[in-house]
């Protein structure tokens, strides 16, 4: 296992841990990482007790179809976009039983970037039932797969920060 792969399941049984603290459940809505949040909680033995489910939407249709990813926001903004990301992790939550709910869209690379979405370019969004939901851009460096290891590693944090300002 390598050093990238521990870090990471050592953030997803921390995450874990404080989910059953909260008796709070987690969903995702995955683009460019392709399910590999969702790969990475339920690696860990238990994940069944706080983790509800898994969208990845790779196709505009996906977003629509399975988060309701409103056709306006796809059209203004494009797929890879904060408002894209919001509505993408409050569609999860929507679509599910969890109480919290991250969402990924980006560009991995190495085509596909643009000069105003370069490649590395990686949306996100945190949200929680009843709370306001939170976003944020990342311009991460190297190749497809580091791109994508590090989306997860930044939704995994996320979510480990929005659960402790929750207690």
């Amino acid at each position: 296992m390598s050093l990238i792969e521990r870090d990471v399941e050592a953030l997803a049984a921390e995450l874990g841990r404080r989910m059953l603290a909260l008796h709070w459940r987690i969903a995702t809505a995955e683009s460019c990482t392709g399910g590999l949040v969702a790969g990475a909680i339920t690696t860990i033995a238990g994940s069944s007790d706080w983790f509800d489910r898994g969208f990845v939407t790779y196709s505009n249709d996906s977003k629509r179809d399975l988060l309701g990813v409103p056709d306006a926001i796809l059209r203004e903004h494009g797929a890879v976009s904060e408002p894209t990301a919001i509505a993408m992790a409050e569609g999860a939550l929507i679509h599910s039983d969890a109480t919290l709910a991250v969402s990924i869209t980006g560009v991995a690379g190495p085509g596909g970037g643009t000069p105003s979405k370069p490649v590395g370019m990686v949306c996100f969004a945190w949200a929680r039932r009843g709370d306001a939901t939170i976003s944020a851009t990342h311009h991460l460096a190297g190749d497809r797969a580091e791109v994508r290891h590090a989306s997860v590693v930044i939704a995994l944090r996320g979510l480990l920060d929005l659960a402790a300002a929750a207690g």
